[in-house]
């Protein structure tokens, strides 16, 4: 008798923990990639653009997609998660979007010119995310570009809002990537008016 209890409590156990196995959801990664929706006349070859590490609000600066609802709550989605941390990825991308819209290859988020050519260099500072779900992506900005040769800082502050009609975070994602494209648009020409002077 005592066999056959101890059978089946060890049968109900393996039971449980299998259907606690087969209830966990996974949670989706994403990652931003530059806005391609420019071409743009290539500047000098000989120069060099660096993109300086990002800053972003402490509300946003985790592994969660965060959203806002139309009633202002906050939400940390545990199963839409960004890839890489956020600043990382916010650094990449403007760095991919510099490259697109100078037409350059040498835009990096790390110092690869090493004073081999004259270096712009930017930094990005970003103050607000606003991500609402259904309604749009609205990102501001604050940013400095200092030209080689210790020449005077130009500063710039950009605020840039895309329409959302999806609650997909796919598409949620594709509004964070194309309103990142419209502040990196800025801060390009900015680089070339610089280069103008």
């Amino acid at each position: 008798m005592r066999a056959t209890a101890r059978t089946g409590c060890a049968s109900a156990l393996i039971a449980l923990l299998a259907c606690a196995g087969c209830g966990s959801p996974t949670p989706d990664f994403y990652a931003m990639h530059g806005d391609a929706r420019m071409d743009a006349a290539p500047v000098a070859a000989t120069m060099c653009i660096v993109v300086s590490p990002v800053t972003v609000p402490d509300l946003v600066d985790r592994p969660q997609i965060v959203t806002r609802t139309a009633d202002n709550r906050i939400e940390l989605n545990e199963f839409a998660r960004w890839a890489e941390p956020l600043k990382a990825d916010i650094a990449r991308v403007i760095a991919d979007d510099l490259a697109q819209r100078l037409a350059t290859a040498r835009v990096s988020v790390f110092d690869a010119c090493a004073g081999a050519l004259p270096q712009w260099s930017v930094r990005v500072d970003i103050v607000g995310i606003d991500s609402v779900p259904g309604d749009a992506v609205t990102i501001a900005a604050q940013w400095a570009v200092r030209p080689p040769a210790k020449g005077a800082m130009v500063f710039g502050r950009s605020l840039a809002r895309e329409p959302l009609d999806s609650h997909d975070y796919g598409a949620l994602v594709a509004a964070h990537e194309r309103a990142l494209g419209t502040i990196s648009s800025e801060i390009a020409a900015a680089i070339r008016a610089g280069m103008r002077q």
